[in-house]
């Protein structure tokens, strides 16, 4: 459910620690640790420009506590004037992926246009987003893709299999993304199961998720327009 603009901040759950005065960064790590001695790795305490907020990462997830340490929040921060959702910009930078970590030999590769620019995409071939998304991609040149068969919907680990035992993967694919006719049965060995293994990595839960050469990741559909845009956004951006 999209979080209300209306809210500064949406506090999803609270927890009260014991108060201290005017914390710290080692302060509030200390006081996480000693009040919470099971709360996971916590990887990130670094003061925000707002409201006197922290923002700490505990097990990949995205908080924020008080400054004195008292008041543990998760939930968005919203700018109430531009309406962003600045917890969301933060989760993009802090959670991005480096691009060329990425073990690109377990996707289906495309080549457009002269393919200077990149993006990989985790896809479902039941997905009706996913197909939206190979319509938006038609109409985008000068890119590689890297194809992640990523089944999630029923039946779809058979269609995935089809796709990668094809003679020619890419055109399996696109006959049925885009004119809906089904590769034929095959059975090869697959990297199926890899591929499982990295979206469980990268927290893909949905699909179609995209990431960016600048190693942004963008869950959903997105319109060529906007590919376009993210596309041409400098790698270090």
């Amino acid at each position: 459910m999209k979080k209300s603009p209306l809210l500064a901040l949406c506090a999803l759950f609270l927890f009260v620690l014991s108060p201290a005065a005017q914390a710290g960064e080692k302060d509030i790590r200390q006081t996480l640790q000693s009040r919470f001695p099971n709360i996971g790795k916590l990887e990130h305490v670094v003061k925000t420009p707002y409201s006197g907020l922290y923002e700490i990462i505990i097990d990949d997830q995205l908080y924020y506590i008080d400054a004195q340490g008292q008041y543990l929040f998760e939930g968005s921060v919203i700018d109430t004037k531009t309406r962003r959702d600045l917890s969301d910009e933060r989760r993009k930078k802090l959670f991005a992926v480096d691009f060329d970590s990425l073990p690109l030999d377990l996707a289906v590769k495309r080549v457009k246009g002269n393919g200077k620019r990149r993006m990989a995409y985790f896809t479902d071939p039941n997905c009706t987003y996913c197909k939206k998304l190979e319509k938006e991609l038609t109409k985008v040149s000068d890119v590689t893709l890297y194809i992640f068969l990523f089944p999630l919907f029923e039946g779809s680990d058979t269609m995935v299999r089809n796709v990668y035992c094809a003679k020619d993967p890419i055109k399996a694919w696109d006959g049925w993304m885009q004119n809906g006719i089904a590769p034929a049965a095959a059975d090869c060995k697959t990297p199926t199961e890899q591929v499982k293994a990295l979206g469980r990595k990268l927290r893909v839960s949905g699909t179609p998720n995209l990431i960016f050469a600048n190693g942004v990741q963008s869950p959903g559909y997105m319109p060529a327009e906007e590919l376009e845009k993210r596309l041409n956004e400098p790698a270090g951006k």
